[in-house]
């Protein structure tokens, strides 16, 4: 912040940043980070998921209080709401407990947009800034630098952080006010869910009726019935590749939000009811790790057809 009270961007090489979580998304965005020049202090839940930072030259920290003591900007990317609240308002080992007043915080976990306006008005509370900033691209996108970026805030912060956000996105949008980025998320996952459902429909009918699978994909992936979906997690459900991009665990909960925000809005949403069943069973029989291809499984299942 400069002396007139504005807010600066970040500057590469100079500007402390903060993370919290190095997952399959975290870790490939804080190389990036690295790579651009920025001095970055971070903590996982197991340390050894983060070596490969560290041998990158990221400094370790014990607690987000912690990082947040030596960084100017936290980003966090987490499991769950639960996660996230504790790890960025735990009065003890929180964030918020240790970052200093003019610094900014941002949540990129997908979350509930109630918990990104709690997290916002405590943060401004306390003279600090907050920007929920959910992401979508799965692991290849964060490997390559070209997320999408849905984000909620102040537009003075966002434009702060933007150099940030440049090193591991390519589609970054400011969507509104606290809780904007992560309703954007939910229209993204309800998108993702009833589009999963079509491309699992289609690959089991084209089983059964015998046809070879990569075949028929380069007849439909590039019409009017392509994906995203289609296009990159069609090729694995066909080679049975049902190793987490995005966790079906994670998925659910994903959608679990968004049929609670519907509901509290009065809105019927079947298609994503029914996506939610569907990974629902998945999970019942030990899918809950897998990559969210494997709702392939699932849908073959229902037809007496065994997809491993």
């Amino acid at each position: 912040m400069n002396h007139d009270g504005a807010v600066s961007p970040a500057v590469a090489g100079k500007t402390p940043i903060g993370w919290v979580g190095t997952g399959v998304m975290g870790r490939s965005m804080v190389g990036h980070l690295l790579s651009a020049g920025f001095p970055v202090t971070l903590t996982t839940r197991t340390r050894s998921k983060a070596a490969d930072l560290l041998d990158q030259g990221a400094q370790w920290a014990d607690s987000p209080k912690q990082v947040a003591e030596k960084a100017e900007i936290v980003f966090a990317i987490v499991g769950y709401p639960a996660d996230v609240r504790d790890v960025f308002m735990d009065s003890e080992s929180g964030v918020l407990a240790g970052l200093r007043p003019g610094g900014v915080l941002v949540d990129m976990t997908t979350s509930e947009p109630s918990l990104a306006i709690e997290i916002h008005d405590v943060a401004k509370s306390r003279g600090v800034h907050a920007l929920d900033a959910p992401v979508s691209g799965g692991d290849r996108g964060a490997k390559e630098g070209t997320l999408s970026i849905m984000i909620g805030g102040d537009d003075d912060v966002v434009q702060r952080v933007m150099p940030c956000f440049e090193c591991f996105g390519k589609t970054i949008v400011h969507q509104g006010g606290a809780g904007a980025g992560q309703h954007t998320k939910m229209v993204n996952q309800t998108l993702i869910a009833t589009g999963m459902i079509g491309v699992c429909e289609a690959l089991v009918y084209a089983s059964r009726a015998g046809l070879d699978l990569p075949t028929v994909l380069k007849s439909v992936s590039s019409g009017a019935a392509g994906s995203w979906s289609l296009s990159n997690l069609a090729p694995r459900m066909i080679e049975q590749d049902f190793e987490p991009g995005f966790y079906v665990e994670h998925f659910v909960k994903d959608m679990g939000i968004a049929l609670a925000e519907a509901k509290r809005m009065k809105l019927s949403l079947p298609g994503l009811a029914l996506a939610e069943q569907l990974y629902l069973s998945l999970m019942a029989k030990g899918g809950e790790r897998a990559g969210t291809q494997a709702l392939v499984r699932a849908v073959a299942d229902m037809s007496g057809m065994d997809w491993t």
